[in-house]
């Protein structure tokens, strides 16, 4: 069994964001809609020091109903056993391990199954915002509900992705779509778990 930290775990992050909309049916049963579309939060993610753990990570994620901000992680690929072991038994997130290559610009994702996706991502300029933020994630455990309290500090600044999807791999649903928002989001803190 991978030993990992015991809750919250403090992590330091350089992310990439894009968000999509698609059709709700698409993708979660709970997703929050409008006009039978919901928003896709696609995330790649490194995890550095100083924080507790240094892994990478691609996840997609849907709004969820929730007493604050509420999501679901719906997919979710690491790099690292202990990153694994530990977000499926703390918080039923149901990670899975994938070679996760990132360079400065560019990320890609592959499973023993087979490529995933391919994204490039250009900042644009703009003044960064610092926004605290805080949202919970809701999985679920063999039926049962479990919410996790997510606390960041982030400085998103606007980006342009340029995506590339396999349409027969497990975010075959974006496939031929273009997110209508990325941000890069250097240097985030967060503090994942109660």
């Amino acid at each position: 069994m991978s030993h990992y930290p015991p809750q919250p775990w403090h992590l330091t992050a350089d992310a990439h964001v894009s968000i999509w909309r698609v059709p709700a049916r698409d993708v979660h049963p709970d997703a929050l809609s409008v006009a039978g579309h919901t928003s896709v939060f696609t995330a790649w993610i490194a995890y550095r020091e100083p924080g507790q753990l240094s892994y990478h990570e691609l996840l997609a994620a849907v709004p969820v109903r929730g007493k604050r901000t509420t999501c679901t992680i719906t997919q979710i690929w690491v790099d690292s056993e202990i990153s694994l072991a530990g977000g499926r038994e703390l918080w039923a997130i149901p990670k899975d391990l994938a070679a996760l290559q990132f360079t400065d610009r560019t990320h890609t994702a592959v499973t023993g199954d087979g490529w995933i996706a391919t994204a490039a991502f250009t900042p644009r300029p703009g003044l960064p915002l610092a926004l605290p933020t805080g949202f919970d994630v809701l999985q679920d455990r063999d039926g049962t509900p479990v919410r996790t309290p997510v606390g960041a500090k982030i400085r998103p600044r606007l980006a342009a992705a340029d995506w590339t999807v396999n349409a027969a791999g497990p975010l075959g649903y974006l496939a031929g779509r273009r997110p209508f928002l990325s941000l890069a989001l250097p240097g985030t803190q967060l503090r994942f778990g109660a």
